[in-house]
């Protein structure tokens, strides 16, 4: 059996989300190297995850950060967990890195700092946010998209996260307009998500080369575990090198979800467990991939998803 951890991004946090976290001793450990790294951040907040640091890009991206590695720290150190493979999304691939011993826990927050303040800064005059369309696919979606943009008002393709859900990066205008074609193009639903940037597209090339430069000071561990990439949706199961180039590149690029959880079952992976916060990716991956074993710790707390991999191995 071969299993791979779910790292969720940005949409998915929640006021307090630290607080829920598993008390173990590893865990502990992460969470308080984590919070001695963000006090010396300028202008990150105590705590990180109220409400109202939450609707800070930067604040919401280094929460998610630390749920990630917190979370995968108790799983695998405390409790046992085999873990084979890892894969974030969008920010979520920075504690997927951690995870496989690529990025340590410091050079991973600063990073993550530089990304949500110059995607920020890309952003800030204008109004911006993301949606997500479902019932269209990839080739729909794209035609769509080109046909509401304007060079006042544009509007990319963004996450490509299943056959028939694409998440969009625009200006609001281009987002409301879209909002009134989605119907008659044969969508199902466009559902505006908790993001206050436009990511994922040539918007953020500048955070993409802020990121390259601050990671260009990072010597990259030994990678343990395979990574899977968001740029590429390919598996890079030895190439640090390679996952500090994807870290860097993706937040300008779409992230190919659907490609890595088609990828998964090809590879041998036969369960995925999903970090806190949300359960998103799960229910992704569940309807690609019914056979899979498919566990949120969130949805049923980690005593029960422990169980549930366990059992699934012995079949």
């Amino acid at each position: 059996m071969t299993t791979a951890l779910l790292f969720p991004g940005q949409g998915s946090q929640r006021p307090g989300m630290l607080a829920d976290l598993p008390d173990t001793p590893a865990g502990r450990q992460a969470l308080q190297q984590a919070r001695e790294v963000l006090a010396t951040l300028d202008g990150v907040p105590e705590p990180v995850d109220d409400a109202a640091a939450l609707q800070a890009t930067t604040n919401a991206q280094l929460a998610l950060l630390i749920a990630g590695v917190v979370t995968a720290r108790a799983l695998i150190d405390d409790h046992g967990l085999q873990v084979e493979a890892v894969a974030g999304h969008s920010v979520g691939a920075f504690a997927a890195a951690v995870t496989a011993g690529v990025l340590g826990l410091d050079d991973a927050l600063r990073a993550v700092a530089v990304r949500g303040r110059e995607m920020e800064r890309a952003c800030a005059g204008r109004d911006w946010g993301m949606a997500a369309l479902t019932g269209l696919g990839e080739s729909a979606a794209r035609a769509l998209v080109d046909a509401v943009a304007t060079r006042d008002a544009p509007l990319w393709l963004a996450n490509l996260n299943a056959a028939d859900q694409v998440v969009v990066s625009g200006t609001r205008q281009a987002l409301d307009r879209l909002a009134t074609q989605a119907p008659a193009a044969g969508a199902r639903d466009l559902r505006r998500l908790a993001v206050s940037v436009a990511s994922h597209c040539p918007l953020q090339a500048a955070t993409a080369q802020a990121v390259a430069r601050a990671l260009t000071h990072v010597t990259p561990g030994t990678q343990r575990r395979a990574y899977f990439a968001d740029t590429t949706g390919r598996r890079l199961a030895a190439a640090p090198a390679l996952v500090l180039d994807d870290l860097a590149a993706a937040v300008a690029q779409p992230v190919r979800w659907y490609d890595i959880i088609r990828l998964m079952p090809e590879v041998g992976v036969t369960a995925t467990v999903e970090v806190p916060p949300g359960h998103v990716l799960s229910a992704i991956n569940a309807r690609q991939n019914p056979a899979m074993t498919t566990v949120a710790v969130d949805e049923v707390g980690i005593a029960a998803a422990l169980r549930r991999i366990s059992r699934a191995s012995m079949t």
